[in-house]
């Protein structure tokens, strides 16, 4: 059996230090500790390394060639773990994120330029598409999603929780009116997504279902977003996303005392144990996204 590397380590510093107590101070552990472990260790090899006297402590034969075999484990150890130290200090490395991609260009583009700056040995690898990566297949560090995440294998770490609200150009509003109830909606032009012909709406207080057609079905939140400023219909859209065009007055809010349930957007990886790259990142992301949300 091999012993352990902390042991070895106690054995090397006892020897550079010639005694027990000199290298009890050294690495701020009792003397009477040191000596146990000492004793442990020449056990488990089953070789006397130290002859000890009242006045001096010596190295055995075996001690003497113990020692000029474990002193370069302990420094190529100890140097591994400074470099290590260094990594996460500095990480460095290609980051494959898969994002979403109305998510990334209105939350992320500037925190990535900022994550840039802050850690210029990493670079990137951005996969700006809507389907849903495979992290155990491809290769990827982590997967930017909205929505409650389907996969339970998968580590899921919130970033922030987006709150849909309903808009429409001012032309638009002018040509249909505003609806006065979520009721309203079927009687309107509504651009949704595939698969969502019902908007779950709350005012605080209550809650319905609104069935909601029209005649733009379609997967893009931008294309949605441009036809709403176009005039030709009511999207559920978070806020801010859309934050700019409302600035602009190319839209409006519609039902403003509604909104849809809010959206958790998670940060998804294979596993928990990441590089200092991933790591570092996420908890950037984490940090800023609840910043920003106050």
């Amino acid at each position: 059996m091999l012993p352990p590397l902390n042991d070895m380590v106690l054995f090397v510093e006892v020897v550079k230090a010639k005694g027990f107590v000199r290298a009890a101070e050294a690495i701020g552990m009792p003397s009477s500790t040191v000596s146990r472990r000492i004793s442990a260790l020449e056990k488990t090899i089953g070789l006397r390394l130290f002859n000890r006297t009242t006045r001096r402590v010596e190295l055995t034969e075996a001690g003497r060639i113990y020692f000029e075999r474990c002193k370069p484990i302990v420094d190529e150890a100890r140097l591994a773990h400074e470099q290590l130290g260094d990594i996460v200090a500095n990480p460095s490395g290609v980051l494959r994120v898969s994002l979403p991609v109305d998510f990334a260009n209105v939350y992320l583009t500037k925190l990535f330029a900022e994550f840039a700056e802050a850690f210029p040995g990493v670079s990137f690898d951005l996969d700006l598409t809507p389907r849903l990566v495979d992290l155990v297949a491809e290769p990827f560090d982590v997967a930017i999603r909205i929505g409650e995440p389907e996969d339970s294998m998968l580590i899921a770490r919130p970033l922030v929780k987006l709150r849909p609200l309903l808009f429409a150009s001012p032309d638009y509003v002018a040509r249909r009116g505003a609806p006065s109830h979520p009721r309203d909606l079927a009687g309107h032009e509504c651009l949704h997504m595939p698969r969502a012909g019902v908007w779950h709406l709350t005012d605080g207080k209550n809650s319905m279902d609104a069935k909601v057609a029209g005649r733009f079905t379609l997967n893009s939140n931008s294309m949605i977003r441009g036809l709403a400023a176009l005039g030709q219909g009511i999207m559920l859209m978070p806020e801010q996303i859309v934050a700019d065009q409302v600035a602009s007055g190319e839209l409006v809010r519609v039902l403003p005392e509604w909104q849809g349930i809010a959206l958790p957007v998670y940060a998804m990886t294979e596993t928990r144990l990441l590089p200092a790259k991933t790591q570092r990142f996420l908890e950037f992301l984490q940090a800023r996204l609840r910043q920003a949300q106050r």
